[in-house]
């Protein structure tokens, strides 16, 4: 009797290259959802960062061209101690708003009027006059590191539309699951001789 052979296919260049897109489609969803979990915790709550860092969402033109609306900037959380004139910085204008302000240091007063107390004026690169109050050390966030143009519209959207997006991975996941199916390397039907059966006919 002779030994079956096991043919198996090698896949198609089209699976491999199917293969590679569904584990970076993966990998990105993981790091994707990671990333977003930190940025929903951390939104909760000003006192809450990651590695020191806070994450806004440019609302106004105030501080174009050098940030746009729709443009998201990570703040470093700083004491006033650090910060120089010149530099961007996040605060909350308001005790009673939990609005956020991202405007330049444009004046430092240290011990303003002999209190103790740090405070700045600040202006938006793209006013023609400072900022009409005073924003005291209290009330800073930190500065700003740097940006990634547009990230603040599509994580807003992910914010009030999580309903879709949860749908739309759910379809990517069944369309990867049926694109796999098709496209998977099918196994070759084994040759079944008499011989290989040990069947033989018998003659007198």
């Amino acid at each position: 009797m002779s030994e079956k052979a096991n043919n198996v296919p090698e896949p198609s260049s089209g699976y491999k290259v199917f293969s590679l897109i569904k584990k970076l489609f993966i990998y990105l969803l993981a790091i994707g959802i990671i990333i977003a979990a930190i940025m929903f915790a951390a939104d909760h709550s000003p006192n809450k960062s990651f590695f020191g860092y806070r994450y806004y969402t440019v609302l106004t033109p105030s501080m174009s061209p050098t940030y746009k609306t729709g443009d998201m900037v990570f703040v470093k959380l700083q004491n006033a101690s650090d910060i120089r004139v010149g530099d961007v910085i996040t605060f909350n204008p308001s005790s009673s708003s939990d609005a956020y302000l991202t405007h330049r240091v444009t004046q430092k007063l240290e011990n303003y009027e002999g209190t103790g107390v740090t405070c700045f004026r600040t202006k938006g690169d793209a006013n023609d006059t400072e900022d009409a109050m005073l924003i005291d050390q209290s009330r800073v966030i930190g500065s700003v590191k740097f940006s990634i143009p547009k990230l603040g519209y599509i994580v807003r959207f992910v914010q009030l539309r999580w309903y879709f997006v949860a749908a739309l991975i759910i379809l990517l996941w069944i369309f990867f699951r049926l694109l796999n199916m098709y496209l998977a390397p099918k196994s070759a039907e084994k040759d079944i001789t008499p011989q290989e059966t040990g069947s033989a006919d018998k003659t007198e």
